[in-house]
């Protein structure tokens, strides 16, 4: 697969963990449904803490990610949806942790709620390989 990040001259720089656009060119798209805090046993990470939530969310991803043969360097895209911006944005670390130096695409919403009132972050991924 080869990434391209697009960053036209007539659009703002991103402020965040984000890229403007990415052109792909690969072979096997893999659509990683929205991961929440929910570990293999399936026991809720973290209730009340989105550091650990988010986490859990990430070693879910890279899960899936590696039962395709991929890795975070092959996501294309991401979608959060968050109950808290602020706290979402105060532990950008993690993603960083997870992502390097890449940063997708990404877009974050913050909502009332998750499909359990527990979860406090979900996030979904498109990779391609």
């Amino acid at each position: 697969m080869k990434k391209t990040i697009l960053q036209p001259d007539n659009v703002c720089k991103p402020m965040g963990t984000y890229s403007q656009g990415v052109k792909v060119t690969g072979n096997t798209t893999i659509y990683v449904a929205g991961q929440t805090s929910v570990n293999a046993r399936g026991e809720i990470v973290g209730i009340g803490d989105m550091r650990a939530q988010l986490r859990q969310v990430h070693e879910n991803i890279k899960a899936v990610l590696e039962s395709a043969g991929a890795t975070f360097d092959n996501v294309v895209k991401t979608t959060a949806f968050v109950t808290n911006m602020e706290e979402y944005r105060k532990a950008s670390d993690i993603r960083r942790e997870y992502l390097g130096d890449y940063f997708p695409p990404s877009t974050a919403l913050e909502i009332t709620r998750l499909a359990m009132k527990e979860f406090l972050v979900e996030i979904e991924a498109i990779a391609v390989i």
